[in-house]
């Protein structure tokens, strides 16, 4: 068995380091159960806590995340009808004047492939209870 010494990634050289030895391990298509297997998870979940700091990626705007989809997929206000309500209320939506609807977010959900943490996060959370 082989004994490696793998600690936390505390720098962006470690993280260079470690990431190299990924795509190393990547290359060669361990089997799972292996040695080289296990090391390759220990490593993809250190780089992963890293990343996690480093480079973290906010949760896009509910907003601008169904502003987006609605173009890469051709839509008109009057295609979220269906998931939101009448024309008056997607406007009330989209313009911010009012917020979702657990019905609303479940369907825009579904329809759209929208995250629920989109919807629901501690940073929507605080702007909504104001």
């Amino acid at each position: 068995m082989l004994t490696l010494i793998i600690h936390k990634v505390k720098t962006e050289m470690e993280y260079t380091e470690a990431m190299s030895r990924i795509d190393t391990i990547l290359e060669q298509n361990p089997e799972p159960g292996t040695d080289l297997f296990d090391e390759l998870e220990l490593l993809s979940t250190l780089v992963h806590a890293y990343e996690e700091i480093h480079y973290s990626i906010d949760t896009p705007d509910p907003i601008e995340a169904i502003k987006y989809v609605m173009e890469e997929k051709g839509l008109k206000n009057k295609d979220l009808e269906p998931f939101i309500g009448p024309k008056s209320r997607v406007s009330e939506i989209l313009n911010r004047k009012r917020y979702f609807t657990l019905e609303q977010i479940n369907k825009l959900h579904k329809a759209l492939n929208i995250p629920l943490e989109v919807f629901i996060n501690d940073k929507i959370l605080e702007a909504t209870s104001l």
